[in-house]
């Protein structure tokens, strides 16, 4: 029996190199299939490649994406659902329209996002997320834009950003802003005065030096989430949130100062509503009624969780939606919403810029059924099916040898005398997905002007 034990720490080497040529042996075996994705060995699959190219993996995929004929790639590893990527238009319309069913965003998705968004619209399926979708329509329609463009945009420029950069431009020494953190703060006040009715204040001269506590959480618990989905192993961060260190700590963190901010918000707009105020008194009267999502929300009478959550994943939408900001031109009356519409020039820089960078680099789904994608790649039940705005952005096949320049002008397709734009070009959703949380591109805005 000692004799026994004593050779299985020999025998283990001898299984371990046995496993490894039974592997190579049917690989070899195996029919070749064109696949020009990450270099891959039996058991750990792609892992020292993902490894290798974890602080890079949008220009990673966008690598092999390009050099494949359908613009799809499969990645497989150890420790991770087998993972089908792609940049073809066809499939994209595939996933989010023609088979959605099919294609829900899945536990493994919801899981990475759960401790952030919780149920919200964003990390749900089926019916929760119908009922939720249905719950916010109402807001999104052209009355609703122009109310929120004629008002809170106008008031929060006039009063906030343009006196800043006077004040700024007047001291003796002058004060270098950081235009981009300027333009985050502004947004930040406009989403949570058009979604929760509260004015955070983001704006304060004299605070600019200083994160605002707020905005820094949402950006901490985003970046931590994105961790996450890039871990090579998705043990990783299941162990850390274990025993509350690195990572998912400051997760932690940064998402009870949010929840925190929320509940505050929720509490005080209920006592307001419950006196029967028909403004609810957390910004200025003169600035807008109180036709808020959150009132309309608290009106419906729904959970406090659903309704901390549907706010959180509100917020981190419209976050990156309002680009409406650099509507600011030399008009005196900022109001005129008809106006807005004739800065077609201007709507072509924004797509140019969503296209070079979406506010949303990747986006997955995981299939509930074996199936077939268009360009002929297999879907096996419970695989990671990922469409890539990112890369798709970068594409030559999509949008020419010039791909990675930022030319607005690409957006044109039509010229008055005197060089006046007459209408832009309307691209597809599938070849440009971005445009689906462009304002203009959905529920009948003006996807032609």
């Amino acid at each position: 029996m000692t004799i026994l034990f004593m050779s299985i720490p020999l025998l283990l080497p001898f299984l371990s190199l046995l496993l490894l040529l039974f592997s190579f042996f049917f690989q070899w075996r195996a029919p070749k299939v064109v696949n020009p994705g990450p270099t891959s060995f039996p058991v750990i699959g792609c892992l020292v490649a993902f490894y290798k190219n974890r602080r890079r993996l949008l220009d990673w995929y966008t690598d092999m994406l390009s050099v494949s004929p359908t613009q799809t790639i499969i990645v497989s590893r150890f420790g991770a659902r087998r993972t089908i990527v792609t940049a073809n238009p066809q499939n994209v319309e595939y996933m989010l329209k023609t088979n959605f069913t099919n294609f829900p965003k899945g536990k493994p998705f919801t899981e990475v996002l759960g401790d952030f968004l919780g149920n919200g619209i964003f990390n749900a399926d089926g019916d929760l997320w119908y009922t939720q979708r249905k719950s916010v329509t109402h807001l999104f329609t052209n009355r609703s834009l122009r109310d929120y463009v004629e008002n809170v945009l106008k008031e929060d420029v006039e009063k906030k950003l343009l006196p800043l950069l006077e004040s700024a431009a007047e001291e003796v020494e002058g004060k270098s802003l950081d235009l981009q953190d300027l333009l985050r703060r502004l947004a930040f006040d406009l989403v949570c005065k058009f979604s929760l009715g509260f004015d955070p204040c983001c704006l304060d001269y004299h605070s600019l030096d200083t994160p605002h506590p707020v905005l820094e959480a949402f950006d901490v618990a985003s970046d931590m989430c994105a961790r996450r989905g890039a871990a090579p192993l998705s043990a990783m961060w299941r162990v850390k949130r274990f025993f509350d260190i690195g990572s998912e700590r400051r997760l932690r963190e940064a998402v009870c100062r949010i929840h925190l901010f929320i509940n505050e918000v929720v509490g005080e707009k209920k006592r307001k509503l419950a006196t029967g105020c028909s403004n609810t008194g957390l910004i200025d009267q003169s600035s807008t009624e109180s036709d808020d999502l959150l009132s309309k929300i608290l009106l419906d009478d729904k959970g406090e969780e659903v309704v901390r959550d549907i706010m959180i994943s509100f917020i981190m939408a419209e976050n990156e939606v309002v680009r409406e900001l650099t509507l600011v031109e030399n008009d005196a009356n900022l109001s005129n919403y008809e106006s807005l519409k004739e800065l077609r020039f201007l709507k072509a820089c924004i797509c140019e810029s969503m296209r070079l960078f979406p506010p949303v680099a990747w986006d997955s789904k995981h299939a509930i059924t074996d199936d077939f994608l268009p360009d002929g790649t297999q879907v096996r039940t419970g695989d990671r099916v990922t469409y890539f705005p990112y890369g798709m952005g970068r594409m030559e096949d999509l949008w020419g040898q010039d791909q990675l320049e930022f030319k607005p002008e690409r957006w044109i397709s039509k010229l008055e005398e005197g060089r006046r734009i007459k209408a832009l070009k309307n691209v597809g959703p599938y070849k440009f997905p971005s445009s689906r949380s462009v304002p203009w591109q959905r529920n009948g805005f003006h996807s032609n002007t």
